[in-house]
């Protein structure tokens, strides 16, 4: 009994540790209005990733359809703010209808990918979509600029969720 105790007295600390360094899961928005989060963002910031690799002037376009699910329509260009426009055409549904704050987002099938919008502005001036692993982010902004003030406020809440916010790059967008 005390040689078990002993062990376990031993194991403990680095059991508790290994708990304690599990993030909890990304905290969304209270409530989303999809008729006002539909249109235009440009993506100001993100933590990039292979498909959007070399991409600028990038802008998400939402759209309510009639079953309810949106178009999601990424424009982008390849290389230089000069290159010509490109799109895919995507589609998002809302995962969790109380808040309208998770979605999930298909380009290609059979990939589905989550959409968690984790910060918005009260007039829907920018967002910030997060994914469960915190690999993932964007940050969205109905202009293509975003004054600094603004940007290092969505920085600290996003390190408050967990996120290393030194992975996030400014994306090239033309100015309006």
């Amino acid at each position: 009994m005390l040689f078990r105790s002993l062990i376990l007295g031993c194991l403990m600390p680095g059991l508790i540790s290994c708990a304690s360094m599990k993030q909890m899961p990304l905290k969304t928005v209270p409530k989303v209005d999809l008729q006002r989060y539909q249109g235009d963002w440009f993506v100001f910031a993100h933590i990039p990733y292979l498909l959007e690799k070399g991409k600028v002037g990038t802008l998400d376009r939402y759209a309510l359809r009639a079953d309810g699910r949106m178009d999601n329509i990424f424009l982008f260009r390849r290389g230089s703010l000069d290159a010509p426009l490109e799109q895919w055409k995507g589609v998002a549904w809302v995962h969790n209808k109380e808040t309208n704050a998770e979605w999930r987002v298909q380009f290609f099938w059979p990939l589905k990918v989550p959409y968690l919008i984790i910060d918005l502005d009260p007039d829907y001036r920018w967002s910030v979509v997060g994914y469960p692993n915190r690999k993932l982010a964007w940050v969205l902004s109905r202009k293509p600029v975003l004054d600094e003030a603004t940007y290092n406020g969505i920085l600290e809440r996003m390190a408050m969720q967990g996120y290393d916010t030194s992975l996030l790059a400014k994306v090239p967008q033309k100015p309006e």
